[in-house]
């Protein structure tokens, strides 16, 4: 397999390719393809750090869950009782339906994002307070995040609403978001190479468009944590994953209990297809959770089969362009887990 795997990477224009697997709720391997770097000699490694983009929110469903778990969080509770910092302007579209993180979760809060908005950090605008952005001051989201249509009412992917996630989860830790991740999941679970801070570049793996070049900013950083800001790698993703899986499963309650993890991949509201920063498909009789990352300069795919123990991450360091299942991560998605991708 592996040498099949180098030679789709050696054929395409992505330069570097990394992946983690696992195999009856175990981690089985890790293995590494090409260079993190365009015309360079640094061969990518289990430890290269790629950006997640919004595989983000797959991780940030889990810290909200574990976070319910405790009572800490309420996912049925107006996000307002408990907001400091920046409150959900109040419409008549709230009046009788709330914001609440289950719909947040779920991208069915009644959001929907500005054009052109969320995009990489520019050095104009810095790392913004999360507050700044939800009143419309930056230009990462030129206008005030308000309820547009009714919550619970219609599915708007939304980066803004996971904003909205980070800014209540440290409205009530008093802490910043990366801390209580830290604390929460990354520590118990062992993720040494995830971070929302760029600060040991010698690890990152660089950006590169769809004809493998670079892109103008080689590492590029989402300014919202939550919703598209961590870099790291598939073994630590694999780590969280293979918790989840063990938690659908019953084998573990390090994070979640067994009836938060059925919870967290359960159809919500008027989207059968989306659970907590994760989307769901049924193959054969097997449901399938995938959580989808895009951005400038790479692109990523976390995949599994909760009742199989099956699952893997795959991380690429150039944006193709197309969605993951047409591009190369899509042949090794069809390689890594058959038979239950031939419908492919």
């Amino acid at each position: 397999m592996g040498k099949q795997l180098a030679s789709l990477v050696e054929q395409s224009t992505v330069p570097g390719m990394s992946l983690a697997i696992i195999e009856k709720y175990n981690l089985q391997s890790t293995e590494c393809f090409g260079i993190a770097e365009a015309g360079t000699n640094q061969h990518v490694k289990p430890d290269t750090l790629f950006s997640a983009c919004s595989i983000s929110k797959f991780v940030t469903a889990m810290l909200v869950m574990k976070l319910a778990g405790r009572g800490i969080l309420d996912l049925d509770e107006d996000v307002n009782r408990k907001l400091v910092s920046w409150k959900v302007p109040e419409s008549p579209l709230t009046k009788t339906n709330k914001v609440t993180l289950r719909k947040l979760l779920s991208h069915q809060a009644g959001i929907k994002d500005p054009e052109e908005s969320f995009g990489p950090l520019n050095e104009a605008e810095g790392f913004p307070l999360m507050e700044d952005v939800l009143i419309g001051k930056t230009a990462y989201c030129p206008q005030p995040v308000h309820i547009k249509e009714k919550p619970g009412g219609i599915f708007h992917y939304s980066d803004a609403g996971y904003c909205i996630i980070q800014l209540l989860i440290e409205d009530i830790t008093e802490k910043s978001f990366e801390t209580i991740m830290k604390e929460e999941l990354f520590e118990p679970l062992h993720m040494k190479n995830s971070t929302y801070t760029l600060t040991e570049k010698e690890k990152l793996s660089s950006g590169h468009n769809k004809v493998g070049r670079l892109v103008n900013e080689k590492y590029t950083e989402y300014p919202f944590p939550a919703a598209a800001g961590l870099w790291t790698t598939p073994t630590d993703l694999n780590f969280l994953l293979n918790e989840f899986l063990l938690a659908t499963a019953g084998k573990s309650s390090v994070v979640l209990s067994h009836s938060l993890a059925e919870e967290m991949s359960s159809p919500q509201g008027c989207a059968p297809f989306s659970g907590f920063g994760l989307f769901m498909d049924w193959i054969e009789g097997e449901k399938e959770i995938s959580s989808l990352g895009w951005g400038i300069g790479f692109q990523s795919m976390l995949v599994a089969y909760p009742s199989l123990g099956t699952g893997a991450v795959i991380m690429t360091n150039a944006g193709l362009g197309v969605h993951q299942l047409k591009g190369i991560i899509g042949q090794v998605y069809k390689r890594l887990l058959p038979p239950l991708t031939k419908r492919y």
